[in-house]
């Protein structure tokens, strides 16, 4: 009987351990996306969920399209890992910067898209903001 309540009471304190844990990582969660918000001056958590579905779809479709651009051009792994960077550089980071902006006008966030990529393009070349 003693070994039973002792198991019992250590169930409960696992569970309720594992909730608290899953609680705090849901907090942290939150308050990522609240930073978030904040940083992007988003006007709610929802916005800041479309927009993180767009870098990914982004980022997705981007690694898709390498491949073949890379087969048309003859690039191959056997090459120079600065000429595969370059030609990444050259051909894939522009196309990525597209395809933001045209998941973003999908997702109906091409205004933040738009003043997001004006921001990257003035830091790239060094050009102060107003």
């Amino acid at each position: 009987m003693q070994i039973y309540s002792y198991s019992v009471y250590f169930c409960i304190f696992a569970n309720k351990s594992i909730f608290q844990f899953t609680l705090y990582l849901s907090m942290k969660k939150i308050n990522f996306l609240h930073r978030l918000q904040e940083r992007w001056q988003l006007k709610d958590l929802k916005q800041v969920i479309i927009v993180l579905i767009v870098f990914a779809l982004t980022g997705t479709t981007a690694v898709f399209i390498k491949k073949p651009i890379f087969a048309f051009l003859g690039i191959t792994n056997d090459m120079a890992w600065w000429v595969r960077a370059l030609v990444w550089c050259i051909t894939i980071l522009p196309i990525y910067n597209v395809l933001l902006l045209i998941y973003g006008f999908i997702f109906g966030q091409f205004t933040f898209f738009w003043n997001f990529e004006k921001k990257f393009f003035r830091r790239l070349l060094g050009i102060k903001s107003k």
